[in-house]
């Protein structure tokens, strides 16, 4: 509560102080604009979330079968308390990896074909619809019998 620019006496910066060297250099400008569609694709897509789960299971599934191969080794207390932390972290990670994929990640690709498909099915109403409304401004505009 000393009145100052931040909470704890650090002055705060804005993203933009924070990105100044990056952004004064030429080369990494030119790069930047190179890989421009790259990069969004990466920050905006899911690119990050599916590299990050598949290094997860790749390390959980390593650290799993390393721990379980450690186990039946001479149970020294040191080595013996690694090999089931190993084995328990190697379990955790790649079942929590599975866990994501069939909660969050299968979910979320087929709510992305339904909005499509429903995006699609709203178009064509929308293209039947002007085709049927430049069909009536075409006639006399007398109202028809049912």
């Amino acid at each position: 509560m000393t009145g100052g620019p931040g909470s704890n006496g650090v002055p705060r910066t804005s993203p933009g102080e924070e990105l100044d060297p990056l952004l004064r250099d030429p080369d990494a400008l030119a790069w930047m604009e190179e890989h421009l569609p790259e990069l969004r694709r990466s920050v905006y897509g899911q690119r990050l979330l599916y590299q990050s789960l598949a290094v997860g299971f790749v390390v959980g599934l390593a650290a799993q079968v390393g721990g379980y191969l450690l186990r039946p080794s001479p149970p020294t207390e040191p080595l013996g308390v690694v090999a089931d932390l190993l084995y328990a972290l190697g379990w955790a990670l790649w079942t929590g990896v599975v866990v994501v994929v069939f909660v969050q990640i299968i979910p979320e690709i087929k709510r992305r074909q339904i909005k499509r498909t429903l995006d699609a099915y709203e178009a064509t109403l929308r293209e039947k619809a002007r085709a049927g409304g430049d069909q009536a401004s075409g006639d006399d505009g007398a109202p028809t019998a049912s």
